[in-house]
């Protein structure tokens, strides 16, 4: 029996993953896929949008979502069941795609794929991590080798790593693809200099691709045909290789999310440009939820990357579904502060 393949959809934090794969299933060529998306934190918007795509190549019985912690931590509690669920159903997929959570390292997520009784199903046919150009390009996820020396220099018992330029790093070196989304943000010269911060990550040199809002065709993600758990042990992240040899766990506890819950918006236009100066402010990573808006319809969807935010009507309120206004907040661990974030956000309402 052919195996199932299926694509591991990588990136950072707000690179473009969840737009990546809902233009992905409105041109899936006919494929029947199924969706595993997994989130860091409490609140599932990533499945929720997709779920309101309403695209026929994918259901809201292919969508599963895992919101039990970051996917490369529960492979054993959380996947490894779904993926076993998914394989005993009557009519199987023609294709998987799997959305990692922006904090995830594809790693060992790859490597379950060699779990017995998974690979005589299903094989990995390609990894691909989505890069924030416009984010890179602002030196959000770049080293400044010549700084970083300048402060050595100056302290020789700083710390230098920084988890956040690790992780990247490690999401490259998985890829068998990398998509260098928001390609439209940027000139060419710029753009230029986002290609070679991203091919100086990796000793790696996977193929490149520009796009623009995630929007490139299904046959440029689907049919890669690597087989990529057969190689990943030779794609090691930095935990891997500082640990070779050990049994060591991955955690996340530089990272924290938490929910904001509100009631109806009066203004969405007000409540959006005030959130700005306070995700600048307390160096939010990622905000994203969705929102009442009094007198709307419909609710407002809300994607915010840094300071840059976008907002909109994604579709109507279900009868009878709670509404409000209940958005995720990611961020270092050692930077967020919880209550006064929470009390500065709410009093926007």
């Amino acid at each position: 029996m052919q195996k199932i393949p299926a694509t591991v959809i990588t990136g950072f934090l707000g690179a473009g993953k969840t737009t990546m794969i809902r233009n992905l299933l409105s041109n899936a060529g006919g494929r029947k896929i199924a969706l595993i998306i997994n989130e860091f934190g409490d609140l599932g918007v990533d499945g929720e949008v997709l779920k309101g795509c309403g695209a026929e190549a994918c259901t809201e019985d292919d969508i599963i979502e895992l919101n039990n912690g970051c996917i490369c931590c529960t492979v054993a509690d959380d996947f490894i069941p779904t993926m076993e669920k998914l394989l005993a159903r009557d009519v199987r997929p023609d294709h998987i795609v799997i959305e990692t959570s922006g904090l995830a390292l594809p790693q060992p997520l790859v490597a379950a794929f060699n779990w017995p009784g998974i690979k005589t199903a299903v094989t990995v046919d390609g990894v691909v991590t989505v890069v924030d150009s416009a984010a890179v390009a602002a030196g959000r996820f770049a080293d400044d080798h010549d700084a970083l020396d300048a402060q050595r220099v100056e302290d020789q018992g700083l710390d230098h790593e920084s988890p956040i330029e690790e992780l990247f790093e490690d999401q490259l070196t998985a890829a068998d693809l990398i998509v260098l989304n928001k390609a439209d943000l940027l000139d060419g010269a710029a753009l230029k200099a986002v290609r070679d911060i991203v091919s100086s990550a990796t000793a790696r040199k996977p193929r490149m691709v520009e796009a623009r809002n995630g929007d490139l065709p299904a046959s440029v993600l689907l049919g890669l045909g690597v087989g990529t758990e057969d190689e990943i042990a030779l794609r090691k992240s930095h935990h891997e290789l500082e640990h070779e040899g050990g049994d060591h766990d991955h955690d996340h506890d530089e990272f924290e999310s938490f929910v904001v819950e509100l009631g109806a918006l009066d203004d969405a236009g007000a409540f959006v440009a005030a959130l700005k100066p306070i995700i600048e402010r307390h160096d939010i990573l990622r905000l994203k939820g969705f929102a009442e808006v009094k007198g709307k319809p419909m609710r407002l969807l809300i994607q915010a990357v840094g300071s840059r935010i976008d907002t909109y009507f994604d579709r109507a309120w279900q009868p009878g579904e709670a509404r409000g206004t209940r958005l995720v907040a990611i961020g270092l661990h050692d930077e967020m502060d919880d209550a006064a974030i929470r009390r500065e956000i709410g009093a926007l309402s």
